[in-house]
């Protein structure tokens, strides 16, 4: 029970995203099941929604391969502090890591140690993915009820996106990040049209690397000093 009210606040959250992920998915032309099947198969939030305009789009395997990797790549750092430790071994323990997204990270992490119940944390994670899996049905009858499509509702993905990046560059010092992501993508249109996305990514992590390592050798410059 401790498990299901921990999911209670992230339910408010990923229920309407599954909603939109079953709208999309009926408005693309996909099959409808195709919305549970991500949502149990990947279950990684807006990484689904990615998915449906890819799918739709024929979008080449390399290019969905190379998006995947680069909007999911954060939770390969959530394992060095996620209490995984707390989790039982076997079963329980193979589903939360598949199931560790954000609002798991996030709900656990700094947890205290008396709520890191094996039980709890696997129920949340449960809890979280049922959530999204009825949202997304919720929403395929929805948009299959509806006389004609919602004109428009395909932006949703891109507005979700917008609005992370915006939260992710309101500090100053994100700003050059921002910055490099402009010109990885204006290069990538001039270069490499056909496969603007995958070549803007590889650009981008390819800068923000540079940057990194700028950033570090400066630091180590002034501390030296």
């Amino acid at each position: 029970m401790a498990g299901l009210a921990d999911s209670l606040g992230v339910g408010l959250g990923i229920f309407p995203l599954g909603i939109a992920l079953g709208v999309l998915v009926v408005q693309a032309g996909l099959p409808w099941w195709l919305a549970p099947a991500l949502s149990v198969g990947v279950f990684a939030g807006s990484v689904e929604l990615l998915l449906v305009s890819m799918l739709a789009a024929a979008t080449p395997l390399l290019t969905v391969a190379v998006t995947v990797l680069a909007v999911n790549f954060r939770h390969v750092f959530y394992a060095l502090s996620f209490p995984i430790d707390r989790v039982r071994p076997g079963l329980p323990r193979a589903y939360s890591v598949y199931a560790m997204i954000d609002e798991a990270y996030a709900t656990y992490a700094l947890a205290p140690r008396e709520r890191l119940q094996s039980a709890r944390i696997v129920a949340m994670q449960l809890a979280s993915q049922a959530y999204w899996v009825g949202g997304g049905l919720v929403g395929v009858a929805f948009a299959s009820a509806l006389p004609q499509p919602i004109e428009g509702f395909e932006f949703a993905l891109c507005a979700l996106f917008v609005v992370m990046t915006l939260d992710a560059a309101r500090s100053r010092r994100e700003i050059p990040s921002v910055l490099l992501a402009g010109l990885s993508v204006a290069a990538a249109l001039v270069a490499a049209p056909g496969s603007a996305l995958l070549v803007a990514l590889v650009v981008f992590a390819l800068l923000l690397t540079l940057r990194y390592a700028l950033g570090r050798r400066r630091s180590r410059g002034g501390d030296r000093a």
